[in-house]
């Protein structure tokens, strides 16, 4: 076995035993149980906190969303809290005030938990709380959809089908295409309590547990990641409600994707290597411990490897291309001491294999953003979408994984949009 079977063969086989990991559990009773589950008829009482930081263009969408729910209005109460902002989010948000289901908060800059976490203790008469980031919008049906998954007294909070809003570009529709495929990976993963984040876009919390587990934190700019992860180590249950669907801003650009994707990918190195580092590989923890979380890593450094190989042999053939056009006799120097990976190396891999496992992976991928749309009703068409997903967002990944590996060796802190 060469180097380049080393690298490419066990990372194609994580991915395909992962797919094949969901592909079972998703026709397992639990996750069809999950699916036959009806909208919840009964209406404990809500408080959906709005933590807002610069957010005027947005959060009137997002408030006005939430006053559309289908749910009884003396049974949800609506927290918008303005965290320091700096443009004209606090005179939005006041133009609000006189609504009795909405409560007005202004506070100085302190952290998307800490505005949580106030509306938390603020929120005396609420059973359940959630959260709703200020550029996203949910479907009105969604609070009883998602009010569902707590029938079982053991679940202590579920994440809803989130999806992009009005995708246009083919960034954002990439991004489409892999929250599709979020919504199913949730929806499977969750009847195997497997879940180790809970998006801000209308996750849905239990007050009381919350509250014995002393609130929010920083979580290293990942209080969602952090906080699932917390629920999952006191030995309680996430769900997943696939038809609860929310929509939410995506980056437009790869520069502003990369910002984002390193926060969260950072955040899990930090949570996983640092407070969090005993759920890995823990059998205690089924699923999340034994498979998510260590194949979580192996994605990570699966991603990095990959891209090693291909700037390997990018670098090599411009070498190559080079010395030929020069007519410098460095070619046969090169050729010592660089493997000769077109007679033993990537061209040589059994192609049969080789392409096999790729194109398992890749058809795997495709059917799963089918399944995550068909349970979600998500609308829109994903074609676009798809295709960029497949054969863009590797080449982008490495960028993020790159720059969040660096942060979390070197320890360097980052803006929230830096």
């Amino acid at each position: 076995m060469d180097f380049l079977e080393i690298v490419i063969y066990p990372f194609l086989f994580a991915a395909i035993y992962f797919q094949a990991f969901l592909l079972v559990t998703f026709l397992s009773r639990p996750a069809v149980m999950m699916r036959e589950r009806p909208a919840s008829s009964k209406t404990p009482t809500v408080a959906m906190v709005v933590p807002c930081w610069n957010e005027e263009k947005t959060v009137r969408g997002t408030v006005e969303s939430l006053l559309a729910l289908e749910y009884p209005k003396d049974r949800l109460q609506i927290y918008l809290v303005n965290d320091g902002s700096t443009d004209g989010t606090r005179a939005v948000m006041d133009s609000f005030e006189n609504n009795p289901q909405i409560t007005v908060i202004h506070k100085e800059n302190g952290g998307k938990h800490t505005a949580i976490n106030l509306a938390l203790e603020k929120a005396h008469d609420a059973e359940f709380i959630g959260c709703l980031d200020a550029d996203s919008f949910v479907a009105p049906d969604a609070l009883r959809e998602i009010i569902s998954c707590f029938d079982d007294e053991r679940v202590a909070a579920a994440t809803p089908a989130m999806s992009v809003h009005a995708p246009r570009n083919v960034i954002e529709r990439m991004q489409q295409a892999e929250f599709v495929l979020g919504i199913m990976v949730r929806h499977t993963l969750a009847a195997v309590n497997g879940l180790y984040v809970t998006p801000g876009p209308f996750s849905l919390y239990r007050r009381s547990v919350i509250l014995s587990l002393g609130g929010f934190s920083y979580g290293h700019q990942t209080e969602d990641m952090e906080m699932a992860l917390r629920i999952q180590k006191a030995g309680y249950r996430i769900d997943s409600a696939p038809r609860a669907r929310v929509y939410t801003k995506a980056p437009r650009s790869v520069p502003a994707l990369v910002k984002q994707r390193t926060r969260w990918t950072s955040g899990f190195l930090r949570n996983m290597t640092r407070e969090y580092r005993s759920l890995v590989g823990n059998p205690r923890h089924g699923a999340l411990g034994v498979i998510v979380l260590p194949l979580g890593f192996l994605a990570i450094i699966g991603g990095l490897m990959t891209f090693a190989t291909l700037v390997y042999h990018l670098t090599k053939a411009t070498i190559e291309a080079f010395t030929l056009t020069a007519g410098v006799p460095l070619s046969y120097t090169i050729s010592t001491w660089i493997p000769n990976f077109e007679a033993d190396g990537l061209l040589s891999l059994p192609v049969t294999v080789f392409m096999a496992m790729s194109m398992t992976a890749m058809i795997g991928a495709i059917a799963f953003i089918i399944v995550g749309k068909r349970i979600s009703k998500t609308p829109g068409e994903l074609f676009v979408g798809i295709f960029a997903y497949l054969f863009f967002y590797s080449l982008i990944s490495p960028f993020w994984l790159l720059r969040s590996v660096r942060d979390v060796a070197l320890n360097t802190k980052r803006g929230w949009r830096a």
